[in-house]
């Protein structure tokens, strides 16, 4: 499988607009695979015998209205794991910031089905106030050939600039998924550019975490599946009294009593400029 890397176009275009848009991540026979772990996941079968953080989808008892979500598959399913934790995705992704590394700080198994309703708009790092530095990086991997019309992510051309606002509204299933982009637009006195993400199964793109983004419904007869790497500094840290802030409200389980030191069994590093990588990944990936 060849390794991600970035022309010096890509990353010039990352940085005037947020965003990247990507032809090929994985091969066919990689999305193939991972589509078959998808199905596991959302019948509740958990290879490894760990459950994920967040499962808001199962067979039988998820509302067929509303996108199909777990967070950190990575732990339960090593098929996940072993594109998750690619050592040449974090190298990619640091290559976009000044962080010294890249550590995990959670997946997105997302599965959109015909006439699931939209996700809301929203700006990653906006959710992220329970750790420091408040800031992450994303690289989104479509397991189908998106369209315009099938729910696929949208991002806000250059609203990585922008301020950024506290967190507002639902996220699943809004009823006006762009309404509170819309009220920052108009608060920078910018007219939002929306650029829908359309790629071939196996492509994707990577954002910045202040970026605003979101998708409509899937008015397609297609399913809509994505798998996401939500990353974060290698040098990243709790933020004390924070910890109970929206995402904070799951991870800071994994807190260490007498620090604040990101725990790698379960943030793992990816990749560092000083050639460190968690040594316990390979392992989880052979199993």
């Amino acid at each position: 499988m060849a390794e991600l890397s970035l022309t010096p176009t890509q990353t010039a275009q990352f940085h005037a607009d947020g965003v990247v848009q990507i032809d090929r991540i994985i091969d066919d026979e990689t999305v193939e695979s991972l589509r078959r772990a998808y199905d596991r996941l959302f019948r509740g079968e958990f290879t490894t015998g760990v459950t994920p953080d967040e499962v808001n989808w199962q067979d039988g008892t998820g509302d067929p209205s509303l996108t199909r979500q777990i967070c950190n598959g990575w732990k339960a399913d090593p098929e996940i794991a072993g594109i998750m934790l690619r050592e040449d995705f974090g190298r990619a992704l640091a290559g976009l910031t000044d962080w010294p590394g890249i550590r995990s700080m959670t997946d997105n198994v997302l599965w959109k089905p015909p006439g699931a309703k939209p996700l809301g708009y929203h700006q990653d790092n906006a959710y992220l106030s329970w750790f420091r530095p408040q800031e992450l990086i994303s690289l989104w991997i479509a397991l189908d050939d998106t369209s315009a019309d099938g729910g696929t992510m949208e991002v806000v051309r250059g609203s990585h600039t922008w301020d950024q606002p506290e967190p507002q509204g639902e996220f699943h299933g809004p009823t006006a998924f762009r309404k509170y982009m819309d009220a920052s637009a108009a608060a920078q006195g910018v007219e939002p550019e929306i650029i829908p993400v359309l790629v071939k199964k196996g492509g994707g793109s990577i954002h910045h975490g202040r970026v605003w983004h979101g998708s409509d419904t899937n008015n397609s007869e297609r399913p809509r599946r994505a798998l996401v790497l939500h990353a974060m500094s290698s040098e990243a840290e709790y933020a004390p009294g924070h910890l109970g802030d929206f995402t904070g409200r799951i991870y800071s389980r994994y807190k260490h009593l007498a620090d604040n030191r990101m725990d790698e069994n379960f943030f793992p590093v990816l990749w560092s400029k000083d050639g460190y990588r968690t040594p316990e990944i390979n392992e989880l990936i052979r199993s």
